[in-house]
């Protein structure tokens, strides 16, 4: 019996010791902000992911704009962001899924959009955390419309 009473006692200090110790600190994420929260809610979901090691899915993106085109790359980051050093670029679909594999998201943000004009900006926010926002520019809505997301990519 005493082995069970030292094994008791050994349980209840290790939960002593563990709810005592505090929260855990974990890496700051990444985020972005709420920039304009009436803006349309188009493009809907499609149920697609983004494959990486965090598979991700695709969620819609509205964002209020007025420039004339698509916005540079350091206009979209202060557009978006919070974290000054994260990096981004901007290529064309064709570059950024040159096997297909996201044709559907493309197609979706043509539609919302209702133009063919694309673009895919690319957010590294650190080693192996990125964003990937694929959009249109919605002309009718002074906006930018599109999908976006999250990947681990080490």
């Amino acid at each position: 019996m005493a082995s069970d009473e030292v094994f008791t006692s050994f349980l209840d200090k290790a939960n002593e010791i563990s709810s005592a110790s505090g929260s855990v600190s974990h890496e700051a994420a990444a985020t972005t902000k709420t920039v304009d929260a009436n803006v349309l809610t188009r493009p809907r979901s499609i149920g697609k992911y983004y494959i990486s090691e965090s598979d991700e899915p695709f969620v819609p993106l509205n964002l209020k704009w007025s420039g004339e085109g698509f916005p540079s790359e350091d206009e979209f980051q202060a557009l978006l962001l919070n974290d000054s050093k994260a990096k981004v670029s901007v290529t064309n679909p064709d570059e950024w899924d040159p096997r297909g594999d996201y044709i559907s998201v493309i197609e979706a943000v043509r539609a919302a959009a209702r133009t063919e004009d694309v673009k895919v900006y690319r957010i590294q926010h650190d080693h192996s955390r990125a964003e990937y926002y694929v959009v249109g520019l919605d002309r009718e809505s002074a906006g930018i419309v599109g999908m976006k997301a999250k990947a681990v990519e080490s």
